[in-house]
């Protein structure tokens, strides 16, 4: 393309974020399709939210309804734009065709599935205290499900937004990839931990590691701290100078004060136009990542 570089700019609006860290934390469907609208005006093209659904609090399994309630008013001004669900990190023992299955429902709808391959212990935090025995244990993907997971995204003809939080979700994500098993339209999402001790630290050192594992494969890339500041840290700014895209959001964001989704966008969209790139519209987004037009 000419011209600046079309930059593609996630937001997750809520993740598991209470209100009692940030009162601007959508939580009602109604919010969240607000927050989004309002990231689809400020210069997002993906967009992440998770429920609060006592469904899932109960079994594991996430509902469709507090999604779709969410993302109908959002999809209805804005078709091209990408919006996919999170997955039941506790639901041990569910089988990923029941704790996946509301990501294989509403994959048409918003155009990406969520992948995660590979297992994680998310939890542990920098504030000096070890987890007891009764913290959660670790968020298992086995390769059987990655395989499941993969294999109904290329079926579904969607894109796959792939979560990277440890080296070893990145690996297994190219060996599928070198087995001409990885759907088109995937992209690597590279989570860093920020107050949250997990995986890569956001630095230089970090993002490297990651760039080359990763630069062979061609994949689009994109960058997040989770439990700090992608922007703040200068992650944001290196991955810029590197080619890779942004995720930002009161999901991630952990720092002084209580910003607004709204306001953590308009910052990323401010690093990327002071380095001479722009927002790639949810039109643009797709094209980067070969999918289909709305």
């Amino acid at each position: 393309m000419d011209g600046p570089r079309p930059v593609i700019l996630e937001l997750a609006v809520n993740g598991s974020t209470p209100r009692s860290a940030n009162r601007h934390v959508p939580r009602t469907p109604a919010e969240v399709t607000t927050a989004m609208l309002d990231g689809v005006a400020g210069g997002a093209s993906v967009l992440h939210n998770h429920t609060d659904d006592p469904m899932f609090t109960a079994s594991g399994v996430h509902a469709l309804a507090p999604y779709l309630e969410a993302w109908t008013p959002v999809l209805e001004r804005h078709p091209g734009v990408l919006l996919y669900p999170t997955m039941a990190a506790g639901a041990r023992g569910v089988a990923v065709t029941e704790r996946w299955g509301h990501v294989e429902a509403l994959a048409p709808l918003g155009g990406l599935a969520l992948v995660d391959p590979g297992s994680v212990n998310v939890g542990l935090t920098e504030d000096g205290e070890v987890p007891d025995d009764a913290a959660p244990g670790p968020y298992a993907n086995s390769y059987a499900d990655t395989a499941h997971m993969f294999a109904r995204a290329a079926a579904l003809g969607v894109g796959s937004s792939i979560s990277v939080f440890e080296p070893g979700f990145l690996r297994t994500t190219l060996a599928w990839q070198r087995a001409g098993r990885l759907p088109a339209g995937a992209m690597v999402k590279l989570y860093f931990g920020g107050r949250l001790a997990f995986g890569l630290p956001p630095t230089v050192a970090g993002l490297e590691a990651y760039l080359e594992l990763l630069e062979p494969s061609g994949l689009p890339w994109s960058v997040a701290v989770l439990g700090g500041d992608v922007v703040a840290s200068g992650l944001a700014a290196l991955a810029l100078e590197r080619g890779g895209h942004l995720r930002v959001g009161l999901e991630d964001h952990a720092g002084p004060g209580e910003p607004t989704n709204a306001e953590l966008l308009a910052d990323a969209v401010a690093l990327v136009e002071d380095h001479g790139h722009r927002a790639a519209t949810p039109a643009e987004t797709r094209t980067l990542l070969g999918l289909a037009p709305a």
